[in-house]
């Protein structure tokens, strides 16, 4: 048995521990919305994670985080509103894979989405989400958009 670390293994050479509520996310992947009735079944779990009856018509980001969450055991705002986020976890200014995103959607002061971070750069930031074009997809927002980055405590 060689004892020897191998001196081509740096801290760099390892890849990120993805969060069990991102691995989560990711495994939900293509999810998407079925046209005209009965809507998707998966959805409609989503939306029954907070309280919703299942109706993939209706607005569900916000539904699929709190199941997210929940199935990775971390308590969710338990609520079908995005901006519910706001007022979850703690603010940050410098996000980790996995932290939540929460953007406006309109110039309405209840309207939003949210979605898991992945990352951002030159005025973008890329997450994974529910409800991004009727499916669970990994899509880009402008900055200028969001409201806030949170972190569960």
């Amino acid at each position: 048995m060689n004892n020897n670390p191998d001196p081509n293994v740096t801290p760099t050479s390892f890849t990120t521990i993805i969060p069990y509520h991102l691995q989560i996310a990711f495994s939900q992947l293509g999810t998407k919305e079925l046209i005209g009735t009965p809507s998707n079944p998966q959805i409609d779990n989503y939306l029954k994670s907070v309280g919703f009856p299942g109706d993939d018509k209706i607005p569900w980001c916000a539904a699929f985080v709190n199941w997210c969450l929940q199935e990775a055991g971390i308590e969710g705002t338990h609520k079908a509103l995005a901006r519910s986020f706001l007022s979850w976890g703690y603010e940050i200014t410098e996000p980790k894979l996995g932290d939540i995103v929460v953007i406006r959607r309109s110039i309405s002061r209840y309207k939003g989405h949210v979605y898991f971070y992945l990352d951002h750069g030159k005025g973008w930031i890329y997450g994974i989400g529910g409800n991004q074009n009727d499916r669970v997809g990994v899509n880009t927002y402008s900055s200028l958009r969001l409201l806030s980055y949170r972190r569960a405590v």
